[in-house]
């Protein structure tokens, strides 16, 4: 019962701090211009610096191989969470503009903003090498696979755009992905502790303030999204319950299988796990709006997977321990 409710005060927490950024929407206090300067800190400068302290603190160099050797579950859980949404959105029949919403939503967890959060309320600093494998691996599918699906979706049957090949289109976009700060730092960190060198105490206490704020900085851009999408617009539709499924209960006990597979025990286990069935990822909304997909499909469905983990993070907490 300790560790349900432990599990359960982090989830609680973790809402609190996101109610905080849906207050500040409904007071007028964050607009646009703050959710996107959020956004961009997070992603280019706090998630660097949280890298950095958590690899080079806990991570020692004999540990790289074993460390990579984890990448084949994250890998494997979602390829084969992409072809379990695929078959769900065939055989519910979906229609084009939230069928590739569907999938994006049903195979994609959120692993930055409520990931990283999570995963460091949970389990403390020591999690962050684990997370940021599993975002590493996310990021790929997300910014390839998932981005070209809702396109796609937006796009009106027979006007696709013939221009570029899709081959071509994923080296793109594989190109952009190596570009992210986030997975810079990833790699920098790597180096670092493949050749034994660490920054001095006063770079590593710098990046541990800009680090420290982007719990709470990521929980409030998720709860302006939650604002901006507006509780009023959330209701079942065809697709969500089973998208639900997917996305809370089959995705963690695909991972289960696949670390048991593997021989993934312990820490990297239960982060792996808990990365795995968190909700779907935030840009869904702001993607299905952009392409012409359906933009009120992705916003229920992101904010139904969010509020659900209050129910089923606690439950994983317990079955791990």
């Amino acid at each position: 019962m300790g560790t349900f409710f432990h599990a359960l005060s982090a989830v609680f927490i973790i809402f609190c701090l996101m109610a905080v950024g849906y207050v500040l929407g409904v007071f007028g206090w964050m607009t646009e211009s703050e959710k996107r300067f959020i956004s961009r800190y997070i992603l280019n400068i706090g998630v660097p610096m949280n890298t950095m302290i958590g690899l080079l603190n806990n991570i020692k160099r004999e540990e790289l191989t074993r460390l990579g050797g984890h990448l084949i579950v994250p890998i494997l859980t979602i390829s084969v969470l992409l072809v379990i949404s695929l078959l769900a959105g065939r055989l519910l029949k979906l229609p084009r503009k939230q069928f590739g919403v569907f999938v994006s939503l049903a195979f994609i967890s959120n692993t930055l903003f409520i990931g990283l959060p999570m995963g460091l309320q949970l389990f403390g600093e020591v999690a962050v090498p684990y997370i940021m494998l599993y975002y590493l691996v996310s990021t790929v599918f997300t910014q390839t696979v998932a981005l070209l699906l809702i396109e796609h979706a937006g796009k009106e049957e027979g006007k696709e755009d013939p221009g570029q090949s899709a081959a071509g289109r994923i080296a793109a976009l594989l190109k952009d992905v190596a570009k992210k700060p986030p997975i810079i730092s990833l790699v920098l960190c790597i180096v670092f502790l493949i050749v034994g060198f660490r920054p001095p105490d006063m770079v590593m206490t710098f990046a541990k303030y800009l680090s420290d704020i982007v719990t709470p900085l990521a929980l409030m851009y998720c709860g302006f999204i939650v604002y901006e999408m507006g509780l009023k617009n959330i209701r079942l539709m065809k697709g969500i319950p089973t998208l639900l499924v997917i996305r809370l209960l089959i995705a963690p006990l695909i991972c289960v299988g696949f670390c048991l597979l593997f021989h993934v025990e312990g820490l990297a286990r239960n982060v792996f796990i808990i990365e795995a069935g968190l909700p779907s990822f935030t840009q869904s909304t702001v993607w299905a709006g952009a392409f012409g997909a359906d933009e009120r499909f992705a916003t229920v469905g992101a904010t139904l997977t969010m509020l659900g983990i209050f129910l089923t993070v606690p439950v994983m907490m317990v079955l791990l321990t």
